[in-house]
C-alpha cells in the first residue's frame, strides 16, 4: 500500500508553525524563538488540523462514492460468483474452481484493504497502528500474487486443455491442489512485505497528541534493499506471468479462431447440390446423420471453448490494465525515487489515488465480465436476483397482512370499549335523570 502526502502540508503555513521544504518529507521551522516549537500545538491548532485533514473536499467526495460503489459491486458480485458455483454441480469445472479461488482473493481485499485505503487516501494519515500496518498492505500484496497466479494457471489449464490435450488431463482434484499450491506460495513470498512495513510520525513531537501525519511505509536497512525487492516484486507478480499469460493466450486464439467450424463447408455444400446429385440411399442418409450429429457435438465444443477463452482474454487484459499505474508508480518512486524533488504533488496525489482505485476496481469488474460474456454465469445472477425480489416481495407482503390484520384487531378491541362506554354513560345519564325527576 502505498502513501503519499500531497499539497495539503499547505494548511501547516496558516498555522504559522511548519511549512513544507523542497523535498516535501522535512520540515523548515518558521518560528526559531522557541527551543521546542511544537510546545506551541495547543487543542485549538490540532483542532484546526482534524477538521481540514479529516473533512473530504470536492473531488475527494467523488472518490469517496467510486469506492463505495466499488465495494458494493466487488462484494456482492464476488458473492454470487461463488454461490454460483456452489449451488450448481455442473458448473463446478477446473476453470471455474480457479474463478472462484480468484473471486475469494478479490473479496479478501475488498473487505479488509479498501476500508483502509480509503481513509488512507483521504485524510494522508495512518489511523489503524502498528499491527494493521503489517498485516493490512501484507494481505493486499497477497491477494495481488494470489489473482496473478490464478490467472496463470487459468491460462496454463486451458493452453494444455486445447494446444495439447493428450499431455495433460486436468481434473478438479488437481485444480484444488493447484489452489492450494497458490495460497501457500503467495503467503510465503509475500512475508518481506509484512517484515519492512512499519508505522510512523511525519513529526515525531506531535506523536503523543495526535496520530494525525502519521504514515505506514517501509522502512529498510539500505537503499539498495527496495530497488531490488520491488523489481522482483515487478517482474514476479505482473510482468513476467502477463508475458506467459499472453503467449499462451495467443496460441490458443490460433488454434480456436483460425480454423474452421466443422461441418459448416460441408453443409453449404449439401445444401446447393441439385436434387439429382444429392444421395438417395437409406444406409447414406443414416451416415449423413450420425457424420451431422458429430460435427454438431464438436461445434458446440468449439463454440463453447471460444466463449470461456473470450471471457478469460477480457479477464486478463482488465486486470493488466488496472494494475498497470501502480506498478508504473510504484517503480518510478521505489526504484528510481522519481517523486522525491518534485513540487507538482497534486498531481502526484491524484495518480496514486486513482491508481488505488484502479487495484479495487478490478475486483467489481470481473463478476461484471463474467455476467456479460458467460451465459452460465448470467443465469445464475439472475436466479439470484429473482430469489432476492422473491423473498423481500414475500417478506413485504406478510408484514402488509399483519399490519391489515393487528389494525382490523386494534379496530374490534377499539369498538368492544367504545360499547361499553356508552353503556355506562347511557346508565349514568338515566340514573341522572331518574334522581332530578324524583
Amino acid at each position: 500500500m502505498t502513501t503519499v502526502i500531497s499539497a495539503k502540508w499547505d494548511l501547516l503555513d496558516n498555522c504559522s508553525t511548519l511549512s513544507p521544504s523542497t523535498t516535501g518529507t522535512d520540515f523548515q521551522l518558521n518560528v526559531s524563538l522557541d527551543k521546542d516549537p511544537y510546545a506551541n500545538y495547543d487543542e485549538e491548532i490540532l483542532h484546526y488540523l482534524w477538521r481540514d485533514y479529516l473533512f473530504p473536499k470536492l473531488y475527494e467526495w467523488v472518490l469517496i462514492v467510486g469506492y463505495i460503489v466499488v465495494f458494493v459491486v466487488a462484494l456482492a458480485g464476488n458473492v454470487l460468483v461463488c454461490l454460483a458455483v456452489w449451488r450448481n454441480h455442473h458448473m463446478r469445472t477446473v476453470t471455474n474452481y480457479f474463478i472462484v479461488n480468484l473471486s475469494l482473493a478479490d473479496v479478501l481485499v475488498t473487505a479488509i484493504c479498501l476500508p483502509a485505503s480509503l481513509v488512507v487516501d483521504i485524510t494522508e494519515s495512518w489511523f489503524f497502528g502498528p499491527t494493521l500496518c503489517k498485516v493490512i498492505p501484507y494481505l493486499q500484496t497477497v491477494s495481488v500474487s494470489v489473482s496473478v497466479l490464478t490467472l496463470s494457471f487459468i491460462a496454463l489449464d486451458r493452453w494444455y486443455a486445447i494446444c495439447h490435450p493428450l499431455k495433460f488431463k486436468s481434473t478438479a482434484k488437481r485444480a484444488q491442489n493447484s489452489i492450494i499450491v497458490i495460497w501457500i506460495a503467495s503467503l510465503l513470498m509475500m512475508v518481506p512485505q509484512a517484515i519492512v512495513m512499519g508505522s510512523s510520525s511525519m513529526i515525531p513531537e506531535l506523536a503523543n497528541q495526535t496520530q494525525l501525519f502519521s504514515v505506514c511505509d517501509e522502512h529498510w536497512a539500505d537503499d539498495v534493499y527496495p530497488k531490488v525487492y520491488h523489481i522482483c516484486f515487478f517482474m514476479v507478480t505482473y510482468l513476467a506471468p502477463l508475458c506467459l499469460m499472453f503467449m499462451a493466450y495467443f496460441q490458443i486464439f490460433r488454434k480456436l479462431w483460425c480454423r474452421q467450424i466443422p461441418g459448416a463447408g460441408t453443409a453449404l455444400t449439401h445444401k446447393w447440390l441439385p436434387r439429382s446429385q444429392k444421395p438417395l440411399s437409406q444406409k447414406e442418409d443414416t451416415a449423413a446423420s450420425h457424420c451431422s450429429s458429430a460435427i454438431s457435438a464438436e461445434t458446440k465444443q468449439l463454440r463453447a471453448r471460444r466463449k470461456t477463452a473470450r471471457m478469460l482474454i477480457v479477464v486478463l487484459l482488465v486486470f493488466a490494465l488496472c494494475y498497470l499505474p501502480i506498478s508504473i508508480l510504484n517503480i518510478l518512486k521505489r526504484v528510481f525515487g522519481y517523486f522525491e524533488n518534485t513540487n507538482d504533488r497534486e498531481a502526484i496525489y491524484a495518480w496514486f489515488t486513482f491508481s488505488h482505485w484502479l487495484v479495487y476496481a478490478n475486483s467489481a469488474a470481473n463478476p461484471i465480465i463474467y455476467n456479460f460474456l458467460s451465459g452460465k454465469f448470467r443465469e445464475e445472477f439472475k436466479a439470484a436476483f429473482s430469489c432476492c425480489t422473491k423473498s423481500f416481495t414475500a417478506c413485504r407482503h406478510v408484514n402488509v397482512q399483519h399490519v391489515k390484520r393487528s389494525t382490523s384487531q386494534k379496530s374490534l378491541t377499539g369498538n368492544s370499549k367504545f360499547d361499553s362506554i356508552s353503556k355506562v354513560t347511557e346508565h349514568v345519564a338515566v340514573g341522572s335523570v331518574t334522581t332530578v325527576l324524583g
